[in-house]
């Protein structure tokens, strides 16, 4: 099967968004015969239907095929339709709500109408969440007392991880909205036009009207949106391309559903084909380090700002299970999956009841049975009774406040306890930590333990991450010696390439061992091309400068993709930047205490950057001089130190030979650019090695 235009359109169930684009507006993306067109912004649903109409003439009338996948579901669970219109048959309800919503772009029915199917099932459900500021008969504000009659979800909704049920009428997430405004409008089209609509139908007309859900393709979104994108923009870009590209066999494999009620999303099972192959960002531009014209000296500050505004990811995105995502970097947004707490719960052992009791003693009959964590009490609890209930179980319907077991008498038939008590003690509420949609972490974020703690409760085992970057790390010069090895005259053994390959993992990266290159123009070549093929970003030590032997910044002058930075920063100064096979190189000094320094102010965050991480600043603090010093000005300093009797004290030689000092300091003190004379007792900023990850 194969069609000539693939269209993707996410739609919204809220009201006008106004004339410029918006996030959670309704936008269009058009792919005609493998040309994709910039995706448009539709302020409401009437501008929206009229492009579809537009859309679906213009195809009809060129001869060709069009599939239309729209981002809301086109059933619901089972016995819905039957139960509502006499028809188990799905586009009976689309006729069912043309006929009685009214829409207009500041205002519409939808939540009046949810009450009203309520009320003919007993005004407890099955749709929930009320967005108006006025009650609404037979429509729950929350799920307080909330039934339903019908199953939560439909079968595709039990497998599409993260999907909303469509009965939720407001909030985040709110699905039932977008169907009750969108059903309409497309059983308007049907009318018009000559449409299908999969999988209810046979797929033999000329416009195809398909249920497609992008969150299927979200690592994928996350990769190709453009920087400051609108998310729903970048959504229907991307599947309209994804969906395109695909082979007519694989599409017509995807199409080959059976779900004659409730309907399908679009892809659901065939996540990889959809996903295409694994995707990188784009490399970054060979003059991406490149200074503006006629900087010479570079101020630190000056420096981390260019590397901050000019780097980009460089690694792919995928999809990895929660036990695996310790320190890694997430890729997109994560919203939370239900809330956290899932319903209102006991915070302690006690008696539930209605509250709240007024001042004096209180005596309220028990109710027979208990309520325990994962054990509901399957009952409700009369007003003016009272219910043993356990830390953690869900409060009954007739029960939000638990007096603690402590403070009650009991002979096994009723309490007695003393108010006053308040309404909601002992009680948490359903969603008061986090709610059903609401912005859990944000694309950036390095995982930590008590993050994954959190994405579990509120109902994610698997997230969309950035792959390890892989930090390459390369010595250079032929007097340069492995560790453990014979060392001969003028041979120095090789401190930084342990010390930078530890950093590498410490900061969360996946280190690559690149080993030693003599000071041979051609073997080094050899070495930083196999470098390309085996790391994302790589960090040499030595040859970094402009001498005889600096082979490193001669390569990459070479390669028309180097920058010298002389930086006005003491230990350190020069600084190679550049890029070999599209990779980023970062040429640090030979010296193991500038390489040092060099690599905690400006390398870790830019690697971060790269790895699609936040830019990293060091938490640094004010704490008194335990030394003195004259600083003469022009270059910031950073010297050794370490934290005695509340104050900072200094290694006991500046020399940027003197390795020992890198093990004896627990940090650095930072000296400003300008001169300073530095008395003992003086405030000195003080920045822990913890607070750059190591």
């Amino acid at each position: 099967m194969s069609f000539d235009t693939i269209a993707i359109l996410d739609w919204s169930g809220g009201n006008d968004r106004g004339p410029r684009p918006k996030a959670d507006a309704i936008w269009l993306a058009v792919v005609r015969q493998g040309v994709a067109e910039e995706p448009v912004y539709l302020r409401n649903r009437q501008v929206a239907e009229a492009a579809l109409s537009e859309l679906m003439a213009e195809e009809q009338a060129a001869g060709r095929r069009l599939f239309l996948g729209v981002d809301f579901p086109f059933g619901y669970p089972q016995g819905f339709a039957e139960a509502l219109t006499g028809r188990a048959d799905p586009l009976a309800l689309w006729d069912w709500f043309e006929t009685r919503i009214e829409d207009a772009p500041k205002s519409n029915n939808r939540f009046d109408l949810a009450g009203e199917i309520n009320r003919r099932f007993g005004g407890t459900g099955p749709f929930w969440s009320n967005g108006l500021p006025r009650d609404i008969d037979g429509l729950p504000r929350t799920k307080q007392g909330y039934r339903n009659p019908f199953p939560d979800r439909r079968a595709c909704e039990d497998r599409a991880n993260g999907a909303f049920t469509c009965w939720q009428m407001a909030g985040a997430g709110a699905v039932g909205s977008q169907v009750f405004m969108g059903l309409p409008v497309l059983e308007r089209l049907r009318r018009r036009f000559d449409v299908a609509v999969w999988p209810f139908e046979p797929l033999d007309r000329a416009v195809a009207l398909v249920e497609v859900w992008p969150s299927l393709l979200a690592p994928r979104i996350a990769a190709e949106r453009a920087p400051g994108e609108i998310k729903d923009r970048a959504q229907v870009r991307v599947l309209a391309r994804g969906i395109a590209d695909l082979p007519a066999e694989t599409l017509t494999a995807m199409l080959d559903v059976t779900a004659p009620e409730e309907g399908w999303i679009f892809g659901l099972g065939f996540e990889a084909a959809l996903a295409g192959p694994a995707l990188a960002p784009p490399p970054l531009s060979n003059d991406c380090f490149a200074l503006p014209p006629g900087v010479d000296w570079v101020p630190v500050d000056d420096a981390l700002a260019h590397l901050r505004d000019t780097l980009d990811p460089v690694v792919a995105v995928e999809e990895a299970p929660l036990d695996e995502a310790e320190g890694r970097i997430l890729a997109q947004e994560i919203t939370a999956r239900r809330s956290n707490p899932p319903q209102a719960n006991s915070a302690v052992d006690g008696y539930g009841f209605a509250g709240p009791l007024p001042e004096g003693v209180a005596r309220l009959p028990l109710v027979a049975g208990r309520a325990a964590a994962g054990v509901p009490f399957a009952g409700a609890v009369p007003s003016g009774q009272a219910l043993r209930i356990l830390t953690g179980a869900a409060l009954p319907v007739g029960v939000d406040t638990v007096a603690l077991q402590e403070d009650v008498t009991t002979d096994g038939g009723q309490i007695a306890l003393n108010g006053p008590l308040k309404r909601g003690a002992n009680a948490r509420r359903a969603g008061e930590d986090v709610g059903a949609g609401d912005t859990v972490r944000r694309a950036g974020r390095r995982l930590t333990p008590a993050d994954l703690a959190l994405l579990a409760a509120v109902g994610h085992g698997a997230l969309p991450l950035r792959r390890r970057l892989r930090v390459g790390v390369l010595s250079t010069g032929d007097e340069i010696r492995p560790p453990g090895s014979e060392a001969g005259p003028g041979q120095i053994f090789d401190a930084n390439r342990p010390m930078l390959l530890a950093l590498a993992r410490r900061w969360g990266f996946a280190a690559v061992d690149l080993g030693i290159a003599p000071d041979d123009r051609a073997g080094l070549r050899d070495r930083l091309d196999a470098a390309a093929a085996q790391a994302d970003v790589v960090l040499s030590s030595g040859g970094a400068s402009a001498g005889d032997e600096d082979h490193m910044s001669a390569l990459l002058r070479e390669e028309g993709a180097m920058q010298l930075w002389r930086i006005a920063v003491k230990p350190g100064r020069p600084l190679a930047l550049g890029t070999w096979g599209r990779v980023p190189v970062f040429g640090l000094p030979g010296n193991p205490v500038a390489a040092l320094v060099c690599a905690l102010i400006f390398a870790r965050p830019a690697l971060e950057v790269l790895a699609g991480g936040d830019w990293c600043v060091p938490q640094g603090f004010d704490v008194p001089a335990g030394f003195a010093k004259l600083k003469k000005p022009g270059r910031r300093e950073y010297l050794r130190a370490r934290m005695r009797g509340g104050r900072a004290e200094v290694f006991g030689s500046e020399g940027s030979g003197r390795i020992s000092g890198l093990s004896w300091a627990e940090g650095l003190v930072e000296l400003p650019d300008g001169a300073a004379e530095i008395a003992e007792g003086d405030p000195v900023r003080f920045l822990p090695f913890a607070s750059f990850g190591v």
